[in-house]
């Protein structure tokens, strides 16, 4: 793989982040009754920045929870005629505005399986979708609410969000495949 070009950097990110809590808070009028759920594995820490920066200019503590989407996927062989949850602590999604955070976009079908993870913890009053990155090319009709930043990639170029929670350092980098 070769490095194309870094589209953003930590700054970036933080802009970036810090927009996408304010127009959480803009279109939800507040934030009364939102849970902020992460796709794991970079969208929890993902969900807990902005939840940091929700209360910095809210004062609300959002609760923030992980869901890891391995049993939902369609791409995968089915494990179990009966899905078992583990790691999965939703505790209350009933009548809540649930807002999946994720890094990147890209055929949806990562989106569509925490759907189907939310829905099968309690029924929400509403779904919300923020992605850091939104790179186009999606094969189910699925648009998110929130996008920090499109990028318009080729199929055989690669987005890595690297955050330090997980990672080195915070960067979006495209890579040629």
């Amino acid at each position: 793989m070769q490095l194309k070009t870094v589209v953003l950097d930590d700054k970036g990110i933080r802009r970036t982040l810090t927009r996408i809590s304010h127009e959480i808070i803009e279109k939800n009028k507040g934030v009364e009754n939102i849970v902020l759920v992460g796709i794991r594995r970079r969208g929890y820490p993902i969900a807990e920045r902005i939840a940091k920066i929700v209360e910095s200019i809210e004062g609300v503590s959002l609760k923030v929870e992980s869901v890891d989407i391995t049993l939902y996927r369609d791409d995968l062989s089915k494990l179990n005629e009966q899905p078992v949850i583990k790691d999965m602590d939703l505790i209350d999604v009933e009548n809540k505005k649930v807002i999946l955070i994720d890094d990147v976009i890209y055929t949806g079908r990562t989106a569509r399986a925490a759907i189907d993870a939310v829905m099968h913890a309690g029924r929400p009053k509403l779904i919300q979708l923020a992605v850091l990155i939104d790179r186009g090319h999606r094969e189910l009709p699925i648009r998110p609410d929130y996008v920090g930043k499109n990028i318009p990639t080729s199929r055989t170029e690669m987005v890595s969000v690297e955050l330090s929670e997980i990672d080195k350092e915070d960067s979006v980098k495209i890579y040629e495949l």
